[in-house]
Protein backbone atom coordinates (compact mmCIF):
# COMPACT_ATOMS: atom_id res chain seq x y z
CA UNK A 1 0.00 0.00 0.00
CA UNK A 2 1.19 3.42 -1.05
CA UNK A 3 1.88 6.27 1.36
CA UNK A 4 2.77 9.96 1.00
CA UNK A 5 6.22 10.99 0.88
CA UNK A 6 6.71 14.66 2.12
CA UNK A 7 9.63 16.68 1.82
CA UNK A 8 9.62 19.99 3.10
CA UNK A 9 10.52 22.87 -0.01
CA UNK A 10 11.58 25.55 2.34
CA UNK A 11 12.49 26.60 5.97
CA UNK A 12 9.16 28.32 6.89
CA UNK A 13 6.08 26.85 4.18
CA UNK A 14 5.86 24.60 1.33
CA UNK A 15 5.75 20.50 1.06
CA UNK A 16 5.99 18.57 -1.38
CA UNK A 17 3.93 14.97 -1.31
CA UNK A 18 4.72 12.33 -3.93
CA UNK A 19 3.95 8.71 -3.43
CA UNK A 20 -0.20 8.13 -4.04
CA UNK A 21 -2.01 8.85 -6.61
CA UNK A 22 -5.23 11.14 -5.96
CA UNK A 23 -7.45 8.96 -8.07
CA UNK A 24 -7.00 6.14 -5.67
CA UNK A 25 -6.69 7.86 -2.34
CA UNK A 26 -8.17 6.24 0.88
CA UNK A 27 -9.92 8.75 2.86
CA UNK A 28 -7.20 8.40 5.15
CA UNK A 29 -4.57 9.06 2.25
CA UNK A 30 -6.48 12.53 1.97
CA UNK A 31 -6.73 13.40 5.50
CA UNK A 32 -2.56 13.27 5.75
CA UNK A 33 -2.86 15.53 2.81
CA UNK A 34 -4.77 17.85 4.55
CA UNK A 35 -2.90 18.11 8.25
CA UNK A 36 0.25 18.69 5.57
CA UNK A 37 -1.40 21.30 3.77
CA UNK A 38 -2.26 22.62 7.51
CA UNK A 39 1.10 22.28 8.76
CA UNK A 40 3.14 23.40 5.57
CA UNK A 41 0.30 26.38 4.42
CA UNK A 42 0.97 24.98 0.72
CA UNK A 43 1.61 21.79 -0.84
CA UNK A 44 2.05 20.37 -4.59
CA UNK A 45 1.28 16.80 -5.58
CA UNK A 46 3.18 16.28 -8.95
CA UNK A 47 1.90 13.88 -11.60
CA UNK A 48 -1.79 13.71 -10.61
CA UNK A 49 -3.21 14.65 -14.10
CA UNK A 50 -6.76 15.41 -12.54
CA UNK A 51 -9.36 15.79 -15.00
CA UNK A 52 -11.99 18.45 -14.16
CA UNK A 53 -14.51 15.95 -12.85
CA UNK A 54 -11.49 14.52 -10.59
CA UNK A 55 -10.63 18.50 -9.46
CA UNK A 56 -13.88 18.99 -8.04
CA UNK A 57 -13.86 15.48 -6.41
CA UNK A 58 -10.51 16.56 -4.42
CA UNK A 59 -12.22 19.92 -3.83
CA UNK A 60 -15.44 18.67 -2.21
CA UNK A 61 -13.04 16.51 0.20
CA UNK A 62 -12.26 19.83 1.94
CA UNK A 63 -15.86 21.53 1.66
CA UNK A 64 -17.71 23.25 -0.04
CA UNK A 65 -17.37 24.79 -3.90
CA UNK A 66 -17.09 28.66 -3.13
CA UNK A 67 -17.41 29.76 -6.94
CA UNK A 68 -15.64 32.86 -8.01
CA UNK A 69 -17.54 35.76 -9.28
CA UNK A 70 -14.85 37.20 -11.39
CA UNK A 71 -13.25 34.59 -13.36
CA UNK A 72 -14.33 32.92 -16.52
CA UNK A 73 -15.51 29.13 -15.82
CA UNK A 74 -14.01 26.36 -17.54
CA UNK A 75 -16.91 25.11 -20.57
CA UNK A 76 -19.24 22.54 -18.88
CA UNK A 77 -17.70 22.90 -15.32
CA UNK A 78 -18.82 26.42 -13.85
CA UNK A 79 -17.49 25.40 -10.63
CA UNK A 80 -13.79 25.97 -12.21
CA UNK A 81 -12.35 29.02 -12.81
CA UNK A 82 -9.97 29.18 -15.79
CA UNK A 83 -6.63 30.92 -14.94
CA UNK A 84 -5.83 31.47 -18.55
CA UNK A 85 -2.64 33.70 -19.60
CA UNK A 86 -2.87 34.33 -23.76
CA UNK A 87 0.67 34.49 -25.67
CA UNK A 88 0.32 38.61 -26.10
CA UNK A 89 -0.22 38.80 -22.48
CA UNK A 90 2.20 40.81 -20.19
CA UNK A 91 0.08 41.10 -16.81
CA UNK A 92 -1.43 38.07 -15.15
CA UNK A 93 -3.87 37.44 -12.69
CA UNK A 94 -2.54 37.33 -9.14
CA UNK A 95 0.67 38.96 -10.63
CA UNK A 96 0.82 40.69 -7.41
CA UNK A 97 0.82 39.68 -3.25
CA UNK A 98 -2.38 38.46 -2.25
CA UNK A 99 -4.77 35.65 -0.53
CA UNK A 100 -7.52 34.63 -2.75
CA UNK A 101 -11.31 35.69 -1.83
CA UNK A 102 -10.40 37.94 1.60
CA UNK A 103 -13.00 40.48 -0.12
CA UNK A 104 -15.35 37.77 1.53
CA UNK A 105 -17.50 37.84 4.60
CA UNK A 106 -16.35 34.42 5.23
CA UNK A 107 -12.94 34.14 2.85
CA UNK A 108 -12.14 31.05 1.14
CA UNK A 109 -10.82 28.19 2.97
CA UNK A 110 -8.25 26.59 -0.09
CA UNK A 111 -7.21 27.05 -3.58
CA UNK A 112 -6.46 24.11 -5.62
CA UNK A 113 -4.85 24.57 -9.11
CA UNK A 114 -4.26 22.11 -11.27
CA UNK A 115 -1.64 22.59 -14.26
CA UNK A 116 -3.30 22.27 -17.45
CA UNK A 117 -0.94 24.16 -19.72
CA UNK A 118 2.48 25.19 -19.22
CA UNK A 119 5.03 27.70 -20.76
CA UNK A 120 8.36 26.26 -21.38
CA UNK A 121 9.95 28.34 -18.60
CA UNK A 122 8.73 30.95 -15.78
CA UNK A 123 4.97 30.73 -14.79
CA UNK A 124 6.28 29.59 -10.92
CA UNK A 125 3.92 30.74 -8.00
CA UNK A 126 5.38 32.14 -4.83
CA UNK A 127 3.94 31.52 -1.63
CA UNK A 128 5.00 33.46 1.79
CA UNK A 129 3.95 32.21 5.34
CA UNK A 130 1.67 35.00 7.22
CA UNK A 131 2.16 32.85 10.47
CA UNK A 132 5.77 32.73 10.72
CA UNK A 133 5.88 36.87 9.34
CA UNK A 134 3.19 37.10 12.46
CA UNK A 135 6.08 35.29 14.79
CA UNK A 136 9.11 37.29 13.48
CA UNK A 137 7.56 41.03 14.34
CA UNK A 138 8.32 42.56 17.11
CA UNK A 139 5.72 42.02 20.67
CA UNK A 140 5.17 45.60 20.15
CA UNK A 141 3.89 45.61 16.77
CA UNK A 142 2.00 42.26 17.22
CA UNK A 143 0.29 43.88 19.94
CA UNK A 144 -0.87 47.09 17.68
CA UNK A 145 -1.98 44.47 14.93
CA UNK A 146 -3.58 42.59 17.66
CA UNK A 147 -6.55 45.32 18.37
CA UNK A 148 -6.59 46.21 14.69
CA UNK A 149 -9.34 45.63 12.20
CA UNK A 150 -8.98 46.10 7.93
CA UNK A 151 -11.22 46.43 5.23
CA UNK A 152 -10.91 44.39 2.58
CA UNK A 153 -12.95 45.27 -1.23
CA UNK A 154 -13.04 43.81 -4.51
CA UNK A 155 -12.99 46.99 -6.07
CA UNK A 156 -9.68 46.04 -7.76
CA UNK A 157 -11.23 44.11 -10.21
CA UNK A 158 -12.14 46.96 -11.63
CA UNK A 159 -9.06 48.02 -12.95
CA UNK A 160 -7.88 44.61 -13.63
CA UNK A 161 -6.62 43.90 -17.20
CA UNK A 162 -5.98 40.28 -17.22
CA UNK A 163 -8.50 38.84 -18.86
CA UNK A 164 -11.37 38.88 -16.28
CA UNK A 165 -15.10 39.09 -16.31
CA UNK A 166 -16.41 42.47 -17.13
CA UNK A 167 -19.72 41.42 -14.25
CA UNK A 168 -20.83 44.51 -12.46
CA UNK A 169 -23.14 42.76 -10.42
CA UNK A 170 -20.24 40.83 -9.13
CA UNK A 171 -19.04 43.30 -6.86
CA UNK A 172 -20.33 43.09 -2.95
CA UNK A 173 -19.45 45.71 -0.32
CA UNK A 174 -16.79 45.92 1.39
CA UNK A 175 -15.82 43.57 4.46
CA UNK A 176 -13.62 43.80 7.87
CA UNK A 177 -11.50 41.27 9.05
CA UNK A 178 -8.79 41.12 11.58
CA UNK A 179 -5.48 41.96 10.92
CA UNK A 180 -4.31 39.98 13.09
CA UNK A 181 -6.75 36.50 12.60
CA UNK A 182 -6.36 32.80 14.72
CA UNK A 183 -6.39 30.23 12.19
CA UNK A 184 -9.80 28.35 12.39
CA UNK A 185 -7.96 24.70 12.73
CA UNK A 186 -4.30 25.40 13.88
CA UNK A 187 -5.38 28.09 16.16
CA UNK A 188 -2.26 29.71 14.55
CA UNK A 189 -1.90 33.73 14.80
CA UNK A 190 -1.90 34.80 11.01
CA UNK A 191 -1.02 38.24 9.27
CA UNK A 192 -4.61 39.05 7.43
CA UNK A 193 -4.19 41.79 5.03
CA UNK A 194 -3.00 41.93 1.44
CA UNK A 195 -2.42 44.67 -1.58
CA UNK A 196 -4.51 43.69 -3.48
CA UNK A 197 -7.72 44.17 -1.26
CA UNK A 198 -6.99 45.64 1.80
CA UNK A 199 -7.89 49.41 1.79
CA UNK A 200 -8.20 50.55 5.49
CA UNK A 201 -7.86 50.17 8.94
CA UNK A 202 -11.16 50.51 10.39
CA UNK A 203 -11.58 53.91 11.44
CA UNK A 204 -8.77 55.22 9.94
CA UNK A 205 -8.50 57.29 6.83
CA UNK A 206 -6.88 55.52 3.59
CA UNK A 207 -4.02 57.96 3.85
CA UNK A 208 -3.63 56.85 7.17
CA UNK A 209 -3.64 53.38 6.98
CA UNK A 210 -1.26 53.90 3.65
CA UNK A 211 2.00 53.92 5.73
CA UNK A 212 1.64 51.19 8.41
CA UNK A 213 -0.36 48.84 5.66
CA UNK A 214 2.93 49.11 2.98
CA UNK A 215 5.12 48.71 5.82
CA UNK A 216 3.32 45.32 6.88
CA UNK A 217 3.43 44.15 3.34
CA UNK A 218 7.00 44.67 2.65
CA UNK A 219 7.40 42.61 5.83
CA UNK A 220 5.75 40.19 5.38
CA UNK A 221 6.99 38.56 2.12
CA UNK A 222 10.24 38.93 2.64
CA UNK A 223 11.95 36.16 0.71
CA UNK A 224 13.06 34.32 4.13
CA UNK A 225 9.00 33.67 5.17
CA UNK A 226 8.44 32.61 1.21
CA UNK A 227 9.00 29.17 -1.02
CA UNK A 228 8.68 29.36 -4.96
CA UNK A 229 6.87 26.69 -6.83
CA UNK A 230 8.11 25.01 -10.34
CA UNK A 231 5.20 24.00 -11.84
CA UNK A 232 5.58 20.65 -13.37
CA UNK A 233 3.18 18.81 -16.20
CA UNK A 234 0.35 17.53 -14.47
CA UNK A 235 0.57 19.05 -10.68
CA UNK A 236 -1.46 19.73 -8.32
CA UNK A 237 -1.33 22.65 -5.65
CA UNK A 238 -2.97 23.42 -2.76
CA UNK A 239 -2.48 26.31 -0.42
CA UNK A 240 -4.72 27.48 2.46
CA UNK A 241 -5.45 31.28 2.06
CA UNK A 242 -5.61 31.87 5.63
CA UNK A 243 -1.87 30.93 6.21
CA UNK A 244 -0.03 32.22 3.15
CA UNK A 245 -0.20 34.42 0.37
CA UNK A 246 0.41 34.09 -2.62
CA UNK A 247 2.17 35.66 -6.40
CA UNK A 248 2.40 34.50 -9.96
CA UNK A 249 5.25 35.56 -11.76
CA UNK A 250 4.80 37.08 -15.19
CA UNK A 251 7.79 35.49 -16.83
CA UNK A 252 6.67 34.05 -20.09
CA UNK A 253 5.47 36.69 -22.31
CA UNK A 254 5.01 34.97 -25.47
CA UNK A 255 3.61 31.89 -24.15
CA UNK A 256 0.23 30.71 -23.35
CA UNK A 257 -0.82 28.97 -19.83
CA UNK A 258 -3.57 27.81 -18.36
CA UNK A 259 -4.41 26.54 -14.85
CA UNK A 260 -7.76 25.31 -13.19
CA UNK A 261 -8.39 26.52 -10.29
CA UNK A 262 -11.23 26.07 -7.66
CA UNK A 263 -11.71 27.49 -4.31
CA UNK A 264 -13.13 26.01 -1.12
CA UNK A 265 -15.77 27.64 1.35
CA UNK A 266 -14.07 29.10 4.46
CA UNK A 267 -15.42 30.27 7.48
CA UNK A 268 -15.71 33.62 8.77
CA UNK A 269 -12.32 35.06 10.44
Amino acid sequence: MSEWVTEKMAGHCGARLSGVSLLTATHSDLEQMRSALFEHGVIVMPDQNLTPADHIKLAEFFGNIDVNRFFTPVSNYPVIAEVRTSADQSAVIGGTWHTDHSYDEAPAMCSILSARQLPPYGGDTHFASMATAYRAMSPGLQKILSNLRAWHSDGSFLDSNVGLQKNPDAFRDPVLHPVIIKHPVTGSPCVYVNGDFTTHFENWSIEESAALLEYIYRFTTQPIFTVRVVWEPGMVAIWDNRLVQHYATADYSGHPRLMHRITVEGVPL
